[in-house]
């Protein structure tokens, strides 16, 4: 009882959307390139700055050893006096400190006129005494500097190095404005991003939702709204491909309703009559009258048997179980059965057959019950869209490797619209003539099967001609087979 209540109480997984999905993963990885592209290019300005400064410093220095050098070699110049008045009278010393170290490594000569803290830290000078050349940035005071040493103790006694000192808080002030640039420019394409981004993902979005919105309508019935689908693109497409669904929907409801009524009346014709005279004949033992009765009953529940078998006919076809079962066949034979079959049906209704029999024609493969039964429904068809006094023409050729079997009528025709969708399932052109509106769809199928073709052509008022095509023996056996 307890897990059964947990189980009703459990959630459904929260519904994900497509926008935050993006965001948090293309824009996330945005984000991130963003920020290495950012430290990448600070880092790369820096080092430029740091690199082209040191630069600086070792070339003063450089040259400054240079010139020392030169007083060294002159025996009638004090080195000591030139030292002095060279640190004294340096030309950059407004861009850095030039100093001089004693052998004690203290600082007694500086380009400031300053002298350095005893204590101060000079990691650059202990660099130099073992290497020759030294070099420190970091904080002295409250600025931070770039320091550079280089031993001269081969050239005078008294002085083990001198050092240049320079100020590097306008390079970083310069990095931080670059770094605010930068992360700037950044932020300003990320939100470019962001919304060009979230604008994409939404007119995406929203044709999705609308989509979403009208099919759950089509799942209850409703076919009667539409997509309105506004963009040129695959969104469009989808959005027309599915307004077309829903128009192929609405037609296919509309038929199978026109059919639910026609069959309904159709079934409701034949049960009426043999309902009514099977009443007349218990009550009425007359001879004529109980002949009369079960000539119409008789003919009526044929009616129905052929109904019932278009039925489960198009329920095979549906279900992909619709067979054959072929051999050999005789067209002729199967043609002159069906005609013979309505020939007393015509004569009732007045209206005249012609039968041009041809005096015989090249063997079929297929199911000689499935042809007679397509020759009956296109003769009734002709029969049943004459009217009284008209003339049906039947005749079958051998055209090439086909055989063609033609019926015409003089009836009432077909419309230029309806002509399209009469071989279509529910469809019936003309609602005032009896007939469910699948025998049609039934006999196309089973000629398609067949390897041949079924086609119409008519005209309103003026009359209709169907043609079958079948391929003769040897070419349908090798299809069908192959298959």
């Amino acid at each position: 009882m307890t897990n059964n209540r947990h189980r009703r109480k459990a959630k459904k997984p929260k519904k994900g959307s497509i926008t935050r999905r993006w965001v948090l993963n293309n824009l996330g990885i945005i984000v991130l390139v963003l920020l290495v592209l950012d430290v990448a290019i600070v880092y790369a300005f820096q080092s430029y700055y740091y690199s082209s400064a040191k630069q600086y410093l070792s070339t003063k220095l450089s040259s400054i050893n240079g010139v020392l050098s030169c007083y060294a070699q002159d025996a009638d110049m004090n080195l000591s006096l030139e030292m002095r008045n060279t640190i004294e009278n340096f030309s950059d010393k407004e861009k850095m400190e030039l100093m001089a170290i004693n052998t004690n490594g203290r600082v007694v000569l500086t380009s400031s006129g300053f002298t350095l803290e005893a204590d101060a830290s000079m990691p650059d000078y202990e660099e130099a005494m073992e290497e020759g050349e030294g070099y420190w940035l970091g904080k002295s005071g409250n600025e931070t500097v770039m320091a550079m040493t280089l031993d001269i103790s081969d050239l005078n006694t008294e002085y083990n190095a001198i050092r240049v000192v320079a100020s590097v808080d306008q390079i970083q002030d310069n990095l931080k404005s670059l770094m605010l640039g930068v992360t700037t420019i950044c932020l300003g394409i990320l939100i470019l991003l962001a919304v060009i981004g979230v604008y994409f993902v939404q007119s995406i979005v929203r044709p999705i939702k609308q989509i979403n919105a009208t099919t759950q309508k089509f799942a209850k019935g409703d076919f009667s709204v539409r997509i309105a689908g506004n963009t040129n693109d695959e969104i469009g497409d989808l959005c027309g491909s599915i307004n077309q669904m829903a128009d192929e929907l609405s037609n296919t409801e509309n038929l199978k309703n026109e059919f639910i009524s026609s069959i309904s009346h159709e079934l409701r014709t034949p049960l009426t009559a043999i309902k009514g005279w099977a009443e007349t004949m218990s009550m009425d033992a007359d001879s004529d009258t109980v002949q009369r009765g079960v000539h119409i009953i008789v003919n009526e529940t044929e009616r129905l048997s052929e109904m019932v078998e278009e039925l489960l006919d198009f329920s095979r076809m549906s279900s992909g179980k619709f067979s054959l079962q072929c051999a050999d066949m005789d067209v002729l034979a199967e043609l002159g059965d069906a005609v013979l079959i309505y020939m007393e049906k015509a004569k009732r209704e007045n209206i005249h057959v012609i039968y041009q029999e041809p005096e015989m024609l090249p063997f079929v493969y297929g199911d000689k019950n499935r042809i007679r039964q397509v020759f009956i429904n296109v003769i009734d068809n002709a029969i049943k869209y004459s009217n009284r006094g008209g003339t049906i023409t039947i005749s079958a050729e051998a055209v090439g490797g086909m055989i063609q079997v033609t019926v015409t009528d003089n009836g009432v025709g077909i419309s230029a619209a309806d002509l399209p969708r009469v071989k279509m399932k529910f469809f019936k052109a003309n609602q005032t003539r009896r007939g469910s509106g699948i025998g049609l769809a039934v006999a196309d199928e089973i000629i398609t099967t067949h390897g041949g073709r079924l086609d119409i052509t008519s005209e309103l008022n003026v009359g209709t001609a169907v043609v079958i095509t079948l391929p003769i023996q040897n070419n349908l056996q090798e299809q069908m087979e192959g298959d």
